[in-house]
C-alpha cells in the first residue's frame, strides 16, 4: 500500500478533538504522524466528516449471526432462558460446514465495519464436522473465518476456544458439544495448525471457554502453550446457574477461583463478569484484565446486569462485543451499557467523567481503549505508531448536523437510529466508501443462498 495523508476536518485524538487534522499513514497502514490546524495539502484524501477511531469488537460467535431471531419463540414448560437458547442453538449447528460458516463470518464482519467497528475478536470454538470428527485439516473452519476477514478487510484477532468438558467436575460433554471439544493434545495440534494466521495479518490469542469446560489442567497446560504477549478470553460468571454450580464443585464463585487459580493480568478478558459480588469487583479492576460486555446479547438471554458503575470506580477496563449478533452495532452495545446503568441506578450521564463530560465521547473512548488491548493491539486510537483504523462521519447526516466534537459522539450514539457512518479505513485500507464495500452485493448474496438452504 503507498503512503497515505488523509485530511479531516476534525478529529477525535487521544489528547481531546482538533481541526484540520492530517493523518500521515505508512505503507504498512500504521499512522506515522498526526498534525492539527492543517489545511490539506495537494494530494490527500479530503475526509467528508469527523474521523474518529475505529471501535474493537472483542467477543464474537461469527455463526450465530445467521440464527440471531430464530431463538425467540417461547417454548413449553419451564421458562425460557440461556440454557434453552443454547438447546437451539445445538441443533441449528447440525446444519453448518465450513462453506455456510465463511458465507456467514462474511456478511456479519462486512456488518460489523459498515457500523464503525474495525477490529473483532473471533471466540472460535465450532471446530469438528457434525458428528465431532475432526476435519483433515483441524483447523478447516478457523482459515474460513481468516478468508472471511481478509475479503471484507476487518482486522482479525482468532481466538481457538478449549473446550473440554460438559460441565464442572469433568462431566463427559453433550452430544450437542461435539463438535466443539478438544484434549490438550488435540487443541495444541490447532494452535501449531494457526501459527501462520500471523503471515495473513491476524492477531492469534487463546480462549478456554469458561470454567464449567476447562478444569485446571486443561487451563494451565493452555496457558503454558502462549507467551506474554497473546491475547487470553473466556466466559465467566454469566449464569447464575453457572455461579451456583461452581459454587458446588469448588466452595468459591467463578471470578474468585480464577483469580486463585491462575495469574491473570492485562492480556486476559473476562467475557460477561455479570453475576459478580463487589470483592470481585475490586480484584478485577485490580488485576488489569478487560471485562468483556456484550449488553445487547445479555440482554437478549436474560443474563442479567454487569455493576459497571462501581467497577469504573476502581478505573476497572471494559470493552464490548456483540457476541450472538443480535445486533452488530457497536452504537447498540454502548447504548445499551449507558441506559442500563441509568435505569439502575435512576441517573443520568453514568459513564462521563469530569476529564470527558461528554457521555457519548466517555463510551467510545473506553470501549476502545479495553478492547483494543483485549484484541493484542499495542496502541490505538488516532496517534503515531497505531493502526490506521479510521471511522468518518457523514457531516450532514440528519442526527449529526451542526453537531461538533464531544456533542457529535454524543448524539452518534445516543440519538436516533439511522447510521451515519460514511467511510471506513483499516489499516489505511478505504473499505467502507460512502457507506458501501466493493464486494457486499456478493457477499449478501452468498449469505442469502446460505439462509434459504439452512431454512429450508
Amino acid at each position: 500500500m503507498p503512503r497515505t495523508v488523509l485530511h479531516a476536518p476534525s478529529a477525535m485524538l487521544i489528547d481531546g478533538w482538533a481541526d484540520d487534522v492530517l493523518i500521515t499513514i505508512d505503507s504498512g497502514g500504521m499512522i506515522e504522524s498526526v498534525d492539527t490546524g492543517t489545511p490539506a495539502p495537494p494530494g490527500s484524501v479530503r475526509l467528508a466528516g469527523s474521523a474518529i477511531p475505529g471501535m474493537a469488537n472483542l467477543h464474537s460467535h461469527a455463526f450465530q449471526r445467521a440464527m440471531a431471531g430464530l431463538g425467540e419463540k417461547a417454548g413449553a414448560g419451564a421458562a425460557d432462558s440461556f440454557w434453552s437458547w443454547r438447546e437451539t442453538m445445538y441443533l441449528f449447528l447440525a446444519r453448518l460446514g465450513p462453506d455456510e460458516v465463511g458465507a456467514i463470518a462474511a456478511q456479519l464482519y462486512l456488518e460489523m465495519l459498515k457500523a464503525g467497528y474495525t477490529a473483532v475478536g473471533e471466540f472460535h470454538y465450532l471446530h469438528h464436522q457434525q458428528d465431532g470428527t475432526p476435519y483433515d485439516d483441524p483447523a478447516e473452519i478457523a482459515w474460513r473465518l481468516v478468508d472471511a476477514a481478509r475479503h471484507t478487510g476487518i482486522a482479525l484477532t482468532l481466538l481457538p476456544v478449549l473446550y473440554t468438558f460438559g460441565g464442572f467436575g469433568e462431566a463427559p460433554a453433550e452430544p450437542g458439544q461435539r463438535r466443539f471439544v478438544h484434549d490438550s493434545d488435540a487443541y495444541l495440534r490447532l494452535l501449531q495448525a494457526l501459527g501462520r494466521v500471523r503471515d495473513c495479518g491476524v492477531r492469534l490469542g487463546i480462549a478456554p471457554h469458561s470454567l464449567r469446560a476447562v478444569g485446571l489442567t486443561g487451563l494451565t497446560e493452555a496457558l503454558a502453550c502462549v507467551d506474554d504477549g497473546t491475547p487470553i478470553h473466556i466466559h465467566i460468571a454469566e449464569q447464575r446457574r453457572e455461579v451456583e454450580e461452581c459454587l458446588d464443585w469448588s466452595g468459591l464463585r467463578p471470578v474468585d477461583w480464577l483469580l486463585e487459580h491462575v495469574p491473570v493480568d492485562r492480556r486476559w478478558c473476562l467475557v460477561h463478569a455479570t453475576h459478580v459480588t463487589a470483592g470481585e469487583v475490586a480484584r478485577m479492576a485490580a488485576c488489569g484484565a478487560v471485562v468483556g460486555l456484550c449488553p445487547t446479547t445479555e440482554a437478549n438471554l436474560g443474563d442479567g446486569m454487569f455493576p459497571l458503575g462501581s467497577y469504573l470506580k476502581r478505573r476497572g477496563a471494559f470493552g464490548i462485543g456483540s457476541d450472538s449478533h443480535v445486533s452488530t452495532s457497536p452504537v447498540e452495545e454502548l447504548r445499551w451499557l449507558e441506559y442500563v446503568q441509568r435505569l439502575r441506578r435512576r441517573r443520568r450521564c453514568m459513564v462521563s467523567t469530569r476529564d470527558i463530560p461528554h457521555t457519548g465521547e466517555a463510551l467510545w473512548r473506553s470501549g476502545l481503549a479495553g478492547g483494543a488491548r483485549a484484541l493484542g493491539q499495542e496502541a490505538a486510537g488516532l496517534q503515531p505508531g497505531a493502526p490506521a483504523d479510521v471511522v468518518v462521519l457523514d457531516a450532514d447526516h440528519p442526527s449529526l448536523v451542526a453537531r461538533r466534537h464531544g456533542r457529535l459522539l454524543d448524539s452518534f450514539i445516543l440519538s436516533g437510529n439511522g447510521n451515519p457512518v460514511r467511510d471506513v479505513f483499516v489499516r489505511g485500507r478505504h473499505v467502507i466508501n460512502r457507506g458501501h464495500h466493493a464486494m457486499e452485493d456478493r457477499i449478501a448474496r452468498d449469505y442469502a443462498a446460505v439462509m434459504r438452504s439452512m431454512v429450508r
